[in-house]
């Protein structure tokens, strides 16, 4: 866990800064900053429709009086999503980009589930069923 944090904290963020530095130089630094503010920009526009897309699902699930689980679990990539976006650099964009649209973000929900099952058959996580 600890190398996991420090890998999130430290390596990405410099990896990250090497690749924004090796593309001011080759593009230059205004064209550089000005992919990172529109793919921010694009990144909040995106993450705020495909939000309000689900929390419009999370209501009709709730109106039929079902839990909406798996609305959540989306709602929780596109937060992931957008908060990436917001973070400079490309190789965050690219990730972000991809939590926030439907068919990418699929692959990852199906990724999430099976962590999360496997975390509550290892007893690492826990349940509580809403009755």
């Amino acid at each position: 866990m600890l190398l996991r944090l420090i890998l999130l904290f430290t390596v990405i963020p410099l990896v990250e800064l090497a690749i924004l530095l090796h593309l001011g130089s080759v593009i230059g630094v205004w064209n550089t900053i000005l992919i990172v503010v529109v793919t921010g920009l694009a990144g909040a526009f995106l993450a705020r429709r495909q939000g309000l897309a689900v929390v419009g699902k999370m209501r009709a699930s709730l109106e039929q009086g079902l839990v909406p689980g798996e609305e959540l679990l989306h709602g929780l990539l596109i937060l992931a999503g957008g908060l990436l976006l917001l973070t400079p650099g490309l190789l965050t964009d690219v990730v972000g980009f991809a939590l926030l649209i439907p068919r990418s973000r699929r692959c990852a929900l199906h990724w999430l589930r099976r962590r999360i099952s496997r975390s509550m058959q290892e007893g690492q996580a826990h349940y509580w069923q809403i009755r």
